[in-house]
């Protein structure tokens, strides 16, 4: 499932009306779809005067913004792709911090199959599944593939009730 370049700017455009309408702060940051295909889902968030803090480098809300919509995205996609009606939300959230993320910043999550899996089974029995998801943050223009952050969050899916 490699997404082509019309399907991306799709979910680019609808991540961004999702952003200014539900989420303001997911609009204001500038979050981009990069890559998602059948291992991992790439966003980017980039370094611009709204998303710094005083020294210069990402403010940890940005790149919190980040993490959550490289998971997100992965399970918003695949609610769309198979047409049945699953709530997802963010259960928990723990970061490390290894270093300032002082350029444009990619944030990498290659949970695909585990999301996918959490479908299934939620699908199946209608209870509530939790996945937990390891995403990846890096600056290539300064550090190369080398972690800035590292976070761990835990997504939660149900599926919607009939309505009556």
């Amino acid at each position: 499932m490699l997404l082509s370049s019309v399907e991306r700017l799709k979910l680019n455009l609808l991540l961004l009306v999702f952003g200014w309408k539900d989420v303001p702060l997911i609009g204001a940051a500038g979050v981009r779809l990069v890559e998602l295909d059948d291992a991992r889902c790439v966003v980017c968030v980039p370094l611009k005067r709204r998303n710094k803090n005083h020294l210069g480098s990402m403010y940890f809300g940005a790149l919190a913004i980040g993490a959550d919509c490289a998971g997100a995205m992965m399970a918003f996609f695949e609610n769309r792709r198979r047409g049945y009606p699953v709530n997802f939300v963010f259960k928990d959230f723990h970061a490390d911090f290894i270093k300032r993320p002082e350029a444009d910043t990619l944030f990498t999550c290659a949970e695909v199959a585990a999301v996918r899996a959490a479908f299934d089974e939620t699908q199946r029995t209608g209870e509530r599944v939790n996945v937990p998801l390891r995403v990846t943050a890096t600056t290539p223009a300064k550090l190369g593939t080398e972690p800035v952050a590292v976070f761990q969050l835990t997504l939660s899916l149900k599926k919607k009730a009939a309505r009556k």
